[in-house]
């Protein structure tokens, strides 16, 4: 099984060339952010997801973890491997230098998140759920929590896991029952939540769980919600790790992928006394406080339907260039071309989607601008389930062709290539299902805000398909597509919320192909403005620029047919008694 190869080249087109590199580094305190910085911690982080990461994804994924009584242990290398991405300063890459952080912008940490992915997805998962962790803390703690615990988990010396769902919730938060009883400054904790990824572990001292409980006289529903801090270990006087809180893992769930995660049932409260919590932010404000940590999540998971995808790209690539038959190697062939450039060609893409909403976060979080503040929050908000949901169906999508390259030896475990569609296939599913993702879309970042972010982005997108933007050329398929799009978005505009609901789906799968369209254009322009100046690497720009052309030609008229189903689908969904019919 070949190892992870980081494509920092690539990246280092996206992020210096493609997107305004030069914006980030004029925001305050984002001074470092310079190209050779930037290179030298891409290199870095190449060498330890290549060296260190990569080599433990299949053990980890054929050994998997192994619960007790007593935890959870780990796969054989992992708490290892842990310690270095610790002691490498990794898990605080954009963390608060206050708080023992590196400070760097996200954009960067998102280059960096795609590498943790791509060479062990079951790794990436702890510190991704700590960086959430730490979003919550910091935006909704006290100050005495943030004193207590926050320079722990942005150094990931302690990790941190989200705690939302029940047995009988699933996705419906309203009917989380488990409770919070006051006991003096702190709470005591008492109920089970399911599916807590990472959950229990033996790799870092102390594990930070944030869970959603409810109150004594709480109303009912999502406004009855509270947020609240939950240390494995409860502290001693000295701010260390002492006696063990009233909670366990009492069991881990037998997946179908990300063997080497445990995924937890916690119970809180077995032993009588409840487990030791406090109150993150406001009583009753948990799901609004809960959703700041669920959105850098979301994201995050985009990052990792990214990675996966490069990383089965990377495989079948290999794969190609080696398997033999016909006299020649596969790569030659017509077929495996077409489907080697389709899952290039939307890796691509999707990278520079990725990246370019996360530095719409660092300036909607860093810009001294009231209003460059909220127009970049806005287009964050807008992006981030195309992010998520697009993202990860393109990570179960081109891990599956990555497989059909292979052949009959693809649906070989021994080569490989199926653990990467077995892990990838979670993404969709959790922090949200892309289904939920779709809703808050259309419902939340669509008709509730009347349109107005989506057109902001469709006005910055116009401007690149008819070359008005600076460095473009006019782009005349790519204003065809964001047609379809800007009509999709008038039709569910008119058309009512629960008619806009029935296709929300479709719409966002429009939005991540017309945005890819767009992110296509922009990397050709910059391939052929580098070719027209002679540049020294003609081989990388002319990749660029095919695999752009092929995305155009070969991706982008998909657009057609979502934006078909959207213009006919809420009445045929409407109109048919469905359960009746199934």
């Amino acid at each position: 099984m070949a190892e992870y190869r980081a494509p920092t080249r690539d990246m280092l087109f996206m992020l210096n060339e493609v997107l305004d590199a030069d914006r980030i580094r004029s925001l305050p305190g984002y001074d470092d952010y310079d190209p050779d910085t930037v290179s030298a911690v891409l290199d870095e982080a190449s060498r330890f997801a290549g060296e260190v990461l990569s080599p433990l994804n299949r053990s980890g994924d054929t050994e998997g973890v192994k619960w007790s009584a007593d935890g959870v242990t780990p796969a054989a290398g992992f708490g290892a491997a842990y310690q270095q991405y610790v002691e490498g300063g990794w898990n605080g890459l954009t963390g608060s230098a206050d708080h023992g952080g590196m400070g760097m912008p996200r954009v960067l940490g998102a280059a960096a998140t795609e590498m943790w992915n791509a060479a062990n997805m079951s790794f990436a998962l702890c510190p991704l759920l700590t960086a959430s962790a730490v979003e919550a803390l910091e935006n909704h703690g006290s100050d005495a929590l943030k004193q207590t615990y926050l320079d722990k988990l942005v150094t990931g010396e302690w990790t941190g896991c989200m705690d939302l769902t029940e047995p009988q919730a699933g996705s419906d938060l309203a009917q989380v029952r488990s409770r919070a009883e006051p006991d003096g400054d702190a709470y005591r904790l008492f109920g089970q939540k399911i599916y807590i990824t990472w959950g229990e572990h033996d790799m870092a001292d102390n594990i930070i769980h944030f869970v959603l409980a409810r109150l004594p006289d709480a109303p009912a529903g999502v406004k009855g919600i509270s947020l609240f801090l939950v240390p494995k270990f409860i502290l001693d006087a000295d701010g260390n790790p002492g006696e063990r809180n009233d909670m366990r893992c009492a069991s881990i769930e037998h997946k179908l992928g990300i063997h080497a995660c445990p995924t937890c049932t916690m119970s809180f409260g077995e032993d009588g006394q409840g487990a030791l919590g406090y109150l993150v932010g406001e009583e009753n404000k948990g799901l609004a406080h809960m959703f700041t940590m669920m959105n850098a999540a979301r994201h995050a998971m985009g990052l990792q339907g990214l990675g996966v995808a490069d990383r089965a790209y990377q495989h079948a690539l290999e794969y190609a260039r080696e398997r033999q038959q016909g006299g020649r190697a596969i790569v030659e062939h017509a077929d495996v071309k077409r489907m080697l450039l389709t899952m290039r060609s939307q890796t691509d893409v999707l990278r520079a989607l990725c990246l370019d909403s996360a530095a719409a976060m660092d300036v909607a979080e860093r810009s001294g601008n009231d209003d460059e503040r909220a127009a970049a929050q806005a287009r964050a908000d807008v992006l981030i389930p195309v992010v998520k949901a697009w993202g990860t169906e393109l990570g179960v999508d081109i891990a599956n062709t990555g497989i059909q390259i292979h052949g009959g030896m693809g649906f070989v475990e021994e080569t490989g290539a199926a653990q990467y569609l077995r892990d990838a296939r979670i993404a969709p599913i959790y922090e949200g299902t892309n289904g939920i993702q779709a809703i808050d879309l259309v419902g939340r970042k669509l008709i509730r805000d009347e349109g107005r972010g989506m057109r902001a982005l469709i006005a910055d997108i116009r401007a690149t398909a008819d070359g008005r933007a600076e460095g473009a050329n006019e782009h005349p398929a790519l204003s065809k597509a964001l047609d379809l799009l800007e009509q999709a978005t008038d039709t569910l505009l008119e058309a009512g919320r629960d008619a806009a609901m029935a296709n929300a789906f479709n719409y966002l799968m429009l939005c991540g192909t017309v945005f890819g369209g767009w992110y296509a254009a922009r990397i050709a322009d910059v391939a052929k403005a580098a070719l027209d100046d002679n540049t020294d690497e003609t081989d990388f720009y002319e990749a660029r620029q095919a695999c752009a052309r092929f995305y155009v030609r070969q991706i982008l008229p998909k657009a057609q047919g979502y934006a078909a189903m959207v213009a006919g689908g809420p009445e045929a969904v409407d109109s048919v008694d469905a359960a009746r019919h199934l």
